[in-house]
């Protein structure tokens, strides 16, 4: 387990009740979070109607019975999309970089969730989120997207809102392993799949959200070395780690 995701779990339960908006490759961690602490409420999204009902199908055979109220999966394409506005943050705005209609994209009614539990003036949002993670997600958006991306992320975000962030660094072995022709830009490659990768340095990610409002709180190179325990073959990894804060 990353240590980021132990500060994570320290940040929530200081906190008497807290919303999550998280991309759905933690899948397990997450259920196992949600069990934790009854007041965490968490929103993951995903661009694959599969898997979002494969993590449904999960979810629903836990033997966590509160799990089920408190994990809501929506449909999102984070590449090209923004966040629905029911997402947004009601509180501030005003400070949002950028206009909350050009932040956010209509989703379809049917993936939206039931939030009639909640206790808001309206159902049509949820006011905004208290933390938001980025863990080897933003670097599959296109760099060209990449801003758009951190300002819907800043715009869902409650004021004092934390953002962690964990992707592939600069000269990361998966990198190293990447044929000529399959770059299609700098720092930027072409999977077998057509998902893309981006290699991040410190000062890109600094820039990224800096640009987009947020002020840097954490900020650092992790290199870790890993085995195959399948083929005992070392693996040198470099992440980007990071924790972002909107301002008040």
């Amino acid at each position: 387990m990353f240590p980021m995701k132990l500060k994570l779990f320290e940040h929530a339960y200081d906190t008497p009740s807290v919303q999550f908006a998280i991309p759905y490759n933690h899948l397990f961690w997450i259920v196992f979070f949600c069990s934790g602490n009854k007041d965490i409420i968490v929103y993951a999204c995903d661009c694959s109607s599969e898997i979002l009902e494969r993590a449904k199908e999960f979810v629903e055979t836990s033997d966590v019975a509160s799990v089920k109220n408190r994990f809501f999966p929506f449909y999102c394409d984070f590449c090209t999309t923004g966040f629905p506005e029911w997402l947004a943050c009601t509180y501030c705005g005003g400070s949002r970089p950028q206009k909350q209609h050009d932040c956010f994209s209509d989703v379809e009614e049917k993936n939206r969730p039931q939030l009639t539990y909640l206790s808001r003036e309206s159902d049509s949002s949820i006011a905004g989120v208290d933390f938001v993670t980025l863990i080897f997600t933003l670097s599959a958006v296109p760099l060209q997207g990449m801003p758009r991306a951190l300002r819907d992320c800043y715009s869902v975000l409650k004021p004092g809102g934390l953002l962690f962030f964990r992707d592939y660094g600069l000269y990361d072995m998966t990198m190293l392993q990447f044929e000529p022709e399959q770059r299609v830009g700098f720092r930027e490659y072409m999977r077998s799949d057509g998902t893309r990768s981006y290699f991040f340095s410190i000062d890109v990610v600094r820039n990224l959200f800096v640009d987009a409002g947020f002020i840097e709180v954490e900020l650092e190179y992790c290199c870790v070395k890993s085995v195959n325990r399948r083929n005992g073959k070392s693996m040198q990894r470099v992440w980007v780690h990071g924790k972002f804060k909107k301002p008040l």
